[in-house]
């Protein structure tokens, strides 16, 4: 990285991180340091939870899934205007009447203390694991990438995160994150239209979309019922739908982004917005993923864009066997290249030349394969699922000075965005459900106190989480996968709570404890694809439920 680009990572994050402090500095009261004093307009509650949402690792990884298999992880979203509907329908209305600072304490109003803490619990648990992995995403592809100390890497954007979080709570989350969101969208904005500029000079946007949509990279749509297929419109319908419910409904992280709204009405329009702007953007990160596939098509990309893994296979006995295939890759790559450049004389590939494109990537596909073998047997703790590298790596090797830097803070910043709602939530939730309710009398300084020190313990939780975490599948799964072993059974308790009155405390308690035991058995012996497990887990909670209380009902009656 050039001088240029670490001056433009460091003016960025510095003055997010200085206005943040500056902007939020007297905050002395516990609605001001947890619900930001209630001033926020719809555009700020809109941009914080999407800001939320939107981590490192949607950034890092997205492209890189389109890369690989296609647009189709949009079909991931389906469900979010769904969930928001309901969401301003019921669960909004309900939190501004009872005028809430955190989703769990609507659970002892209706049920009972232990219900509120359990469901807490379960909160914090999840949502502490997630914090450290939304740090350890961009510090472990970074660290791979540039060189840069992983340990010290993961100190640092904690660090950054919790002096404005401890220094002005909910508000100063959402401020930045409106800094932030900006800094997202004109990284990637400029980062698209560069892409389409570096392609081949007869080639046009519309000649890429061709290219992609022959090599199968723009199929949106899957409308089979296959179980074993992770994206789907069912399953991102379904699933999808009660994921969303769950994540932006239950979420402390996410509800406290819109309690911090001025009124009902501007916490409405806020998710409203967000559930509008969602697709688009997901659309838009996973479009910048194709045309990156697209320029590899004319350029010559790595065998596995890991630079690690192909550190370890060169400097081991596979390395001829891996040089051999990296050759393999080149010819391939040239036939490719031939066959596309037919689009600079003739606007659309015969249906012969079609078939020798997508013989030719099969082809890639398993050398591909073969050289991730390969890295296993030279060693086999080092990461070789490279989808979370694309991006990264067209990112250093591919654009200006100056921009690489701009990219860069595009992705701490998003790291940073979502690790300050999570800290937040974390700190608001001890404080408020844990603490406050057990501790009663004392002043509002020694709250708002006790909300920094909580906010300041679950940051060194999280870098402690981000400094022994391992790479995983596919980041952005990894995250979505522990928000669905807990989301399930929390939402079909808050739906019980809403809509199922005759269901009392107990019989939810012992439900919940059953479904959370029987949901990670499920997960961890592979009962079924992950968005599952939240549709699984609600409807298992409110049947255990029900069943419980028909017993404890029929046993007081004897």
């Amino acid at each position: 990285m050039e001088l240029i680009d670490g001056l433009v990572l460091i003016f960025t994050l510095s003055f997010i991180v200085i206005y943040g402090v500056y902007k939020t500095r007297k905050q002395n009261n516990v609605q001001d340091y947890i619900k930001g004093g209630n001033t926020s307009r719809w555009w700020t509650v809109g941009l914080s939870v999407m800001a939320t949402q939107a981590s490192a690792i949607t950034f890092l990884s997205t492209p890189g899934q389109a890369f690989h298999d296609g647009i189709g992880f949009v079909q991931f979203y389906f469900g979010l205007p769904i969930a928001v509907v309901i969401i301003c329908l019921v669960f909004i209305p309900i939190y501004h009447k009872l005028n809430v600072y955190t989703a769990y304490e609507y659970l002892e109003s209706r049920f009972d203390l232990k219900t509120r803490t359990l469901t807490a619990l379960l909160f914090l648990i999840q949502r502490g694991l997630a914090a450290g992995i939304t740090i350890f995403a961009p510090s472990i592809i970074l660290s791979a990438v540039l060189g840069w100390n992983l340990f010290y890497l993961n100190i640092i954007i904690g660090a950054l995160v919790i002096i404005y979080t401890v220094s002005g709570g909910t508000k100063a989350v959402s401020v930045t994150q409106t800094q932030q969101m900006a800094v997202i969208f004109a990284g990637l904005i400029t980062t698209f239209f560069l892409i389409i500029y570096n392609l081949p000079e007869d080639i046009t946007f519309g000649n890429a979309l061709k290219i992609a949509g022959t090599n199968g990279k723009l199929q949106a749509i899957d409308l089979s019922f296959d179980f074993d297929n992770r994206y789907t419109l069912w399953s991102g319908l379904i699933g999808g739908t009660f994921l969303a419910l769950s994540y932006f409904g239950t979420d402390q992280s996410q509800v406290q982004r819109y309690l911090s709204a001025k009124n009902m009405k501007e916490s409405q329009m806020g998710m409203l917005f967000n559930g509008m702007l969602k697709i688009p953007m997901q659309f838009f990160i996973l479009m910048v993923g194709v045309m990156v596939f697209v320029f590899y098509q004319f350029n010559s990309a790595p065998l596995n864009f890991n630079p690690a893994a192909e550190e370890a296979v060169l400097s081991s006995p596979q390395k001829e066997e891996y040089v051999d295939l990296q050759n393999q890759l080149k010819e391939i790559e040239q036939e490719k290249k031939t066959l596309t450049s037919f689009l600079k004389t003739q606007n659309e590939l015969n249906q012969d030349q079609k078939n020798q494109l997508q013989d030719l990537n099969q082809q890639e596909v398993k050398i591909r394969e073969s050289g991730t073998a390969l890295i296993n047997q030279a060693d086999e703790n080092v990461e070789t699922n490279d989808k979370d590298y694309v991006f990264i790596h067209f990112i250093l090797n591919n654009l200006p000075r100056g921009l690489i830097g701009l990219l860069i803070a595009v992705i701490l910043s998003a790291a940073m965005s979502s690790t300050a709602s999570e800290l937040n939530a974390l700190a608001s939730t001890t404080t408020i459900d844990l603490y406050k309710r057990n501790i009663k009398g004392k002043s509002e300084k020694h709250y708002v106190n006790t909300s920094k020190l909580m906010t300041l313990v679950w940051g060194i939780f999280a870098i402690a989480i981000a400094s022994t975490a391992n790479l995983f599948d596919n980041l952005i799964q990894l995250v979505n996968i522990i928000g669905s072993i807990f989301y399930g059974n929390v939402l079909g308790i808050f739906l019980l709570a809403f809509f199922i009155k005759f269901i009392k405390s107990n019989a939810v308690f012992v439900a919940a404890l059953i479904t959370q035991v029987i949901v990670i058995l499920g997960y961890f012996n592979d009962w079924m694809p992950y968005l599952w497990l939240n549709i699984f887990g609600c409807l298992l909670v409110i049947s255990i439920a029900f069943l419980l209380e028909m017993i404890f009902r029929n046993t007081k009656a004897l």
